[in-house]
């Protein structure tokens, strides 16, 4: 029978928390990056010309039905070779995972739009509100509160896909695992360690998430 030995995989620690903290912040970088992009490209799907309208709606159409795994390795592997730009490990994930998830919250963004009645814009335009002011005072922040839930579960989802950046040889938790892994022949023990410190950063942000929905499911519910 296999013998546990977590003592011995003490040595690794400080590689395995240098592992996390690169893992939370990459994951903070590619949120904010890929919110900012969701935001103008669902505000471009629903306002701008057919046209444009159009190609957005095919960025989002191409990143939402390929495998993120299949895009973080186009990225690094076939863009340089279209580009003649070489790209680190670092950029390239952070390229294709923000746009991953931009494309994502884009749709997030486009819907919760789309969900306020369109009443409200017509009553912005008749107090001579521009259609941008009317967007940003009046559409947007109705539309946030029906965003928040799903922007937060797809804010989960881009941390949980971080565990994939090791394949690009990414130094994030689960590459430094595996080389602590290698090194020291104790697999079973890193990769349970690995995924208890998944668990204890995502446990308590489903929870937050959770916590929210309900918030403001019960204001709603109050308000009506």
């Amino acid at each position: 029978m296999y013998q546990w030995d977590f003592g011995a995989i003490w040595v690794y620690h400080k590689l395995l928390l240098s592992g996390l903290a690169y893992t939370v912040v990459y994951t903070v970088i590619v949120v904010v990056a890929g919110l900012a992009v969701g935001l103008v490209v669902g505000i471009g799907r629903v306002r701008a010309p057919r046209f444009i309208a159009g190609i957005l709606r095919a960025y989002v159409e191409i990143f939402r039905c390929t495998p993120v795994l299949v895009q973080l390795i186009w990225f690094y592997y076939a863009l340089p070779i279209l580009t003649n730009i070489e790209m680190s490990p670092t950029s390239a994930a952070a390229l294709s995972l923000t746009l991953y998830g931009g494309a994502f919250y884009s749709e997030i963004v486009r819907a919760g739009i789309l969900g306020v009645d369109w009443g409200q814009t017509e009553a912005g335009l008749a107090m001579g509100m521009r259609t941008k002011q009317v967007m940003r005072r009046i559409i947007l922040p109705q539309a946030f509160r029906r965003m928040v839930p799903p922007l937060m579960s797809q804010s989960i989802m881009q941390l949980k896909n971080t565990s994939l950046l090791s394949v690009i040889a990414v130094p994030d938790l689960l590459y430094q695992a595996q080389s602590a892994a290698h090194d020291s022949y104790r697999p079973l023990e890193l990769y349970t360690i690995t995924a208890i410190c998944y668990f204890i950063v995502l446990f308590p942000a489903t929870l937050w998430s959770k916590r929210i929905e309900n918030r403001l499911a019960k204001q709603d519910r109050n308000a009506s």
